[in-house]
């Protein structure tokens, strides 16, 4: 799919892998739409990206927030090309930890932003889509969702995390399956180790030793990267239905 002049809802949008997504969408010439709930960082990246983007507030678990987002980036750009989902969160906890049983609201938390809220956005999204017309080739629109190599190797602590990305990586098939008559494909972007909003917090040393776990390249990924395989998906048309793993081959540890 040709980007220039598409518009791309991004969930997560304003910071992270969503945010270098967004740059990479416009410097492409397509349009952006920005889903988050951070309205600062939000409104500092929409004018960064001028009149190629916008920015809308929305929780991804809001039935109605995701379908505002859909509506002003329809109204503002006149259609709706392509979904990428990055929004998530992944607070760890051990089942039986030295402080008791894990909280039952810690586990469904994460599982409703992050695998609940993808398939919300993803469904409403879509719809927009399907009401594309169809390029030479057939095709209405593209998603692209985020997994994690935690749905494969999740580590102790990860019980949450890891199930709500095995649950993305699930529906990626049926859901490009079903979605195939429409001309909209669905593919699943798993990333290992990468320098985001979520390792924030950690000191660089500690961020240079998760780093050196990697086989190749010996290092955390970068959200631009991120970004350059999601621009890969929009361009090739036989990317549909699979996950791919972007991880430098690292395999997790239980720890």
């Amino acid at each position: 799919m040709d980007l220039a002049d598409k518009a791309v809802m991004i969930t997560g949008g304003a910071s992270g892998l969503g945010a270098a997504t967004a740059r990479g969408v416009v410097a492409e010439g397509g349009r952006v739409v920005l889903m988050d709930l951070n309205e600062v960082t939000g409104h500092t990246l929409a004018k960064e990206l001028g009149a190629s983007a916008i920015f809308v507030k929305g929780d991804v678990t809001e039935e109605a927030d995701v379908a505002n987002v859909v509506a002003q980036g329809r109204e503002r750009f006149g259609a709706l090309h392509g979904l990428v989902c990055c929004a998530g969160i992944g607070p760890p906890a051990r089942v039986l930890g030295r402080e008791g049983v894990a909280p039952l609201d810690w586990f469904t938390r994460i599982i409703n932003i992050n695998l609940v809220g993808t398939f919300n956005a993803l469904r409403l999204a879509v719809e927009a889509m399907a009401e594309n017309e169809p390029n030479a080739g057939g095709e209405r629109g593209a998603v692209v969702m985020t997994a994690s190599v935690a749905a494969y190797e999740g580590q102790i602590g990860q019980s949450a995390y890891a199930a709500s990305k095995g649950g993305i990586v699930a529906m990626t098939l049926p859901i490009a399956r079903e979605l195939a008559s429409l001309g909209i494909r669905v593919m699943t972007l798993a990333p290992g180790l990468f320098d985001t909003p979520l390792l924030a917090g950690l000191p660089e040393e500690a961020k240079e030793s998760l780093g050196h776990q990697v086989p190749f390249p010996p290092r955390l990924g970068k959200p631009e990267e991120y970004a350059e395989a999601v621009l890969n998906v929009f361009h090739s048309p036989m990317l549909n239905g699979s996950v791919i793993r972007l991880d430098g081959a690292i395999r997790m540890a239980p720890r």
